[in-house]
């Protein structure tokens, strides 16, 4: 059986299921990977101790609770350092992810605000740390992806006898 950096075709099924449904039950993913419970509780346990499952959440409709408004904001020039503006970045509920990048860009971040008033006070809020470059996502034709190991990659994968 193929290996991808230690992860066997089952631990890659199974990590696609989870991604799926995170709440679907041992029971289920038994019948569904051919496999013993105790053997995806073993496998799932040992996914979570390597650090390859992070954590178990639940994926929020953001027009479903009132944030119609998704934006993608690159902020360049800042006038802060990195650490200094991580952590005011970290207090605004309106970020759902920021990302440090190479390039031109210092920081993109994601956000999402229920109206254009909102986003108005979003962008008044961020300008004193740099210089901005705001985009409103008209549609997202990939939300979101089953995340999996990079296939053919030679230095990562490995056959096991």
């Amino acid at each position: 059986m193929k290996e991808v950096l230690g992860l066997d075709e089952l631990d890659i099924k199974l990590l696609e299921l989870l991604q799926m449904n995170s709440r679907v039950t041992i029971s289920e993913l038994s019948k569904q990977l051919v496999l013993s419970r105790p053997s995806v509780s073993e496998r799932l346990q040992r996914l979570q101790e390597r650090g390859i499952i992070e954590e178990f959440t639940a994926r929020v409709s953001l027009p479903a609770v009132g944030l119609d408004i998704l934006l993608f904001i690159q902020v360049s020039e800042l006038k802060r350092t990195p650490h200094e503006f991580e952590e005011i970045m970290k207090n605004e509920n309106a970020v759902i992810e920021c990302h440090r990048v190479t390039g031109t860009t210092n920081y993109v971040l994601k956000a999402a605000v229920s109206n254009m008033s909102s986003m108005s006070l979003l962008i008044d809020r961020l300008i004193p740390y740099g210089s901005l470059t705001t985009s409103i996502v008209l549609s997202s034709p990939i939300p979101y992806r089953v995340i999996q190991p990079e296939k053919g990659n030679a230095a990562a994968e490995n056959v096991k006898s």
